[in-house]
């Protein structure tokens, strides 16, 4: 197995913000390449507890590795997707241990892994078959099955869905240029590989829009396809939900996002959560009863120094948000 290479962001400010301590427990709802998991076990010690879920094998196979290096022995590894993270941990941990759930950190960007790998499709710099699944084939957990391609996407899917996903997950204004050429590209074959959807997209824009030295004029197409592959946005407001029933008072929620669409989600849940009244405006005279079910730790979202973007410049649209349940 190739070595599943990603560097964690802004890990000590995660762990700072979780406040560990020997005896606590921990739940990583992101293993990507363990960076969090490995550094939270080592800080909660023997004495406490780190749950930790990915979706991909590879990133599990990777950590068993690690961990057995390490002989760290206070780890669970999970794969499923962390939309189940309320049944995973009451499968996992005594109910004891469940009613004591100190912290839980979301990193929700791509692996350095994922975006690496051949075979995958998350990368619109690599010529490799339309997949771009977290779970890295086509699959069943528990006799649930998962999987839905890209490549089903682009070339199953309706015309007026597809420019829904570019334009509302990719925020791309040229959402219908492009639905169309991939319309028409399919109708003459299956659209299969990613250098086949590069190709589209170049054809679907203007020369000023691909010469673009800032972002690829891919970038925001393949942001939408992989969100809507994965039902990502779905997926982070379930685990944001769970996570609020998961934590015990006084337990961190910590949360790292890419792009502003994850953001603008977990920015709004907070925010919503922390008030009085969540009524209408309306509404003259609050009737919701709506009790604050936490307080916000960052007033402004906290964004990576620039050395660690110098290090690792995939740190760069990093913002990290935390909330403490009430």
């Amino acid at each position: 197995m190739a070595e599943y290479k990603h560097i964690p962001v802004m890990l000590r400010e995660a762990l700072d913000f979780l406040l560990l301590s020997p005896g606590k427990n921990i739940i990583d709802c992101t293993l990507g390449g363990a960076g969090y998991t490995v550094a939270i076990a080592r800080e909660v010690g023997e004495k406490g507890s780190v749950l930790a879920i990915d979706l991909d094998s590879l990133a599990i196979e990777n950590a068993k590795k690690i961990i057995k290096e390490k002989e760290l022995k206070n780890i669970s590894l999970v794969q499923d997707n962390f939309k189940n993270v309320y049944q995973i941990t009451k499968k996992i941990w005594p109910e004891e241990q469940c009613k004591k759930v100190d912290g839980i950190v979301l990193d929700l960007g791509l692996s350095s892994a994922q975006l690496a790998d051949r075979n995958r499709g998350f990368s619109f710099q690599l010529d490799a078959p339309l997949e771009m699944l977290f779970g890295n084939i086509q699959y069943s957990i528990d006799n649930i099955q998962y999987g839905t391609r890209t490549k089903d996407i682009v070339n199953t899917w309706s015309e007026k869905e597809i420019e829904k996903i570019i334009k509302e997950y990719g925020e791309e204004r040229f959402a219908r240029s492009i639905t169309k050429g991939i319309v028409t590209a399919r109708k003459n074959g299956n659209i299969e590989t990613t250098k086949q959807l590069v190709d589209i997209i170049a054809k679907s824009v203007p020369g000023i829009y691909r010469n673009n030295k800032k972002i690829h004029f891919a970038t925001r197409t393949f942001q939408a396809m992989r969100i809507a592959t994965n039902d990502e946005l779905t997926s982070l407001k379930s685990v944001l939900l769970q996570s609020m029933e998961l934590l015990s008072p006084g337990g961190r929620l910590v949360v790292i996002s890419y792009h502003s669409l994850e953001d603008r989600i977990v920015k709004h849940f907070f925010r919503n959560e922390a008030k009085e009244c969540i009524c209408p405006p309306e509404i003259p005279i609050c009737n919701c009863n709506h009790k604050p079910s936490l307080k916000i730790i960052t007033k402004k979202a906290i964004l990576p120094c620039s050395e660690e973007i110098k290090n690792n410049p995939r740190a760069r649209s990093a913002k990290l948000r935390v909330v403490e349940k009430n």
